[in-house]
């Protein structure tokens, strides 16, 4: 089955093309077969009135002070319109056309910080989103099942295929009041990457934190200390 799914939807989409962006290599990485649930508590529960501006969150993101020394503030790169091809997920296709033009999930308010570790061998990327609670809920929990709704499937940009696995893992309970967590890898020329991505809602509030496995784990407490703190 083939699907059309265009890189302006929303940022977990967009995670299949972290790839070009990303060189954490693990030669050999077995590849895992996923499932998908969301965990914390019901989108229903006591919100928060507020949702919070691009400006608020623009500032509620982590900077190299909050990171600490090795890290660079990548340029932001222009948006991509180009399709993507999504060959053997079903669970993709059934995304339909909000998946493929952003619609419902592209939540009115965000921002968004890349950076380098070590020179080039490993990155990091927080994105934080604002709307009701309910609509983060379900479009974030919508996208994290279709991910990880597939044991393996492909993704050809640009002519190049990658072979794309992903793997729900546990999530941090005790942080926000929804969270998700996904490990994705990705497959090409005989090389490996592994991308970890923990997308938290607190309120009003959506976090996502993505990259090395390393840097989301050490990085993903104070990013939600800060961005709830700005908002």
């Amino acid at each position: 089955m083939r699907v059309r799914v265009a890189t302006t939807a929303l940022s977990i989409t967009a995670a299949l093309l972290f790839l070009p962006a990303c060189s954490i290599d693990t030669p050999g990485a077995k590849r895992q077969a996923p499932s998908s649930t969301r965990t914390g508590k019901s989108a229903d529960a006591v919100q928060k009135p507020a949702v919070p501006s691009s400006a608020a969150l623009k500032s509620g993101l982590l900077d190299q002070s909050d990171l600490g020394s090795g890290y660079l503030r990548k340029p932001e790169r222009p948006a991509q319109h180009d399709d993507v091809t999504v060959i053997g997920c079903p669970a993709l296709s059934e995304l339909g056309g909000d998946a493929a033009t952003g619609g419902t999930l592209a939540f009115p308010h965000k921002a968004k910080a890349d950076f380098t570790y070590g020179g080039s061998s490993s990155e990091i990327s927080e994105e934080l989103y604002s709307d009701s609670a309910k609509k983060l809920s379900d479009g974030v929990a919508r996208i994290f099942d279709a991910m990880t709704g597939c044991p393996n499937y492909q993704v050809v940009a640009g002519g190049s295929p990658v072979d794309v696995a992903s793997q729900k893992l546990p999530t941090p309970h005790d942080l926000g009041d929804e969270q998700w967590s996904q490990l994705l890898t990705f497959s090409t020329g005989g090389r490996n990457t592994v991308v970890k991505q923990t997308a938290i809602r607190d309120g009003n509030l959506l976090l996502i934190v993505s990259g090395s496995p390393a840097l989301v784990d050490r990085h993903l407490d104070k990013a939600l200390v800060k961005a709830t703190a700005a908002s």
